[in-house]
């Protein structure tokens, strides 16, 4: 499906702010090593005390990346793939793309032209799969609740899930479709385009913008005592987080999702937990645990690296809305195939 992005220059302030690894000779390199890392590095520090991870950050690297370990790993560890092997990896994936192999376009079967919608046309991911836990990389077995929702018709973040209709409302559209959310955390995952990020930080709070749907959470952060979440009878489309210091990372929990928005249609008990770890002054790991009894087997967390930029990168404008032409194009065609439809059978 087609949207119109509209760039400008706008960056909205949000929130008041200022703003190698050590190896043992017999370790094999890991295949982070596209990681910038330093060992011991320490955050520096706001004028109040805090960890300062302010700044624009990309993960645009890391798209084309597997979010589960690839069948042809099966029986290995990522931290047993050199760095020679991820070379080649990322070359076979840069070729495969290029080339328009199945697997490598949208959800649904959509490929746009590479060179207008694509930022970067060269895979540098820094990781073979994103899984870090469970071991095997692979995302655990859903519940028999959780079986029974993935049946039920798709009415979730994105209608490149159910691309055939019918269409008989704007709500058999996703959300992403409506300008409403990408969701989260799926407004932070790579998407070969407005793939950038702002992390603010003010004392007791911090906020996130996604380039994606112009979207933002603002994070409470708590020094000692752990302020409570929303009630349970208030749900929100990103979730309600609440956030606090170990170490230099940044920790933050969101629970009350919405059904509607819930990541890889989890339940509304959803927790969601982050950790932004910071790794040198120019990245930062992100790992986001996912707890949903009603949905998995077990809890599972995906890891992945943000890149932070210089100061010339901004956050732009997701102007959605405007120009949105596949809301009316997709209700009146179907419309039409109706009317089509009909007129085949009084003849």
């Amino acid at each position: 499906m087609s949207k119109q992005l509209v760039m400008t220059a706008v960056l909205v302030g949000l929130v008041a702010g200022t703003f190698t690894s050590a190896q043992t000779p017999a370790s094999p390199k890991p295949a982070v090593s596209n990681t910038p890392a330093r060992a011991g590095y320490k955050a520096p520090r706001t004028p109040w005390g805090d960890p300062d991870l302010s700044g624009v950050y990309s993960n645009d690297d890391e798209t084309g990346t597997p979010i589960e370990r690839p069948a042809e790993f099966d029986h290995r560890r990522m931290e047993d793939i050199t760095a020679a092997e991820l070379k080649t990896i990322n070359q076979q994936r840069t070729a495969q793309f290029n080339a328009g192999v199945a697997g490598t376009e949208f959800a649904g079967g959509l490929r746009p032209p590479t060179h207008l919608i694509f930022d970067s046309f060269e895979r540098r991911n820094s990781r073979v799969w994103l899984v870090t836990d469970p071991a095997d990389g692979k995302i655990p077995a859903l519940t028999p609740e959780g079986q029974a929702r993935l049946r039920r018709p798709q009415r979730g973040v994105s209608t490149n899930a159910n691309p055939v209709g019918p269409f008989d409302s704007y709500e058999d559209m996703g959300l992403y479709d409506r300008c409403i959310t990408r969701g989260i955390p799926n407004s932070m995952m790579p998407a070969g385009y407005g793939s950038n990020y702002e992390i603010q930080q003010g004392q007791g709070y911090a906020a996130i913008r996604y380039e994606m749907i112009h979207e933002t959470r603002v994070v409470p952060l708590d020094s000692t005592d752990r302020r409570p979440h929303l009630s349970r009878n208030i749900r929100l489309d990103l979730g309600d987080a609440r956030g606090h210091w170990d170490g230099d990372t940044l920790v933050v929990e969101t629970t009350n999702f919405t059904a509607r928005s819930a990541y890889r249609g989890a339940s509304d008990d959803l927790k969601m937990t982050e950790r932004f770890t910071p790794l040198s002054p120019s990245a930062v790991d992100w790992s986001v645990t996912f707890d949903d009894p009603r949905t998995w087997v077990r809890p599972w967390t995906f890891t992945m690296t943000l890149t932070k930029k210089d100061r010339s990168q901004r956050v732009y404008e997701y102007a959605c809305h405007e120009g949105n032409y596949a809301m009316p194009n997709i209700l009146s065609a179907q419309r039409s195939a109706e009317r089509a439809a009909d007129g085949a059978v009084s003849r």
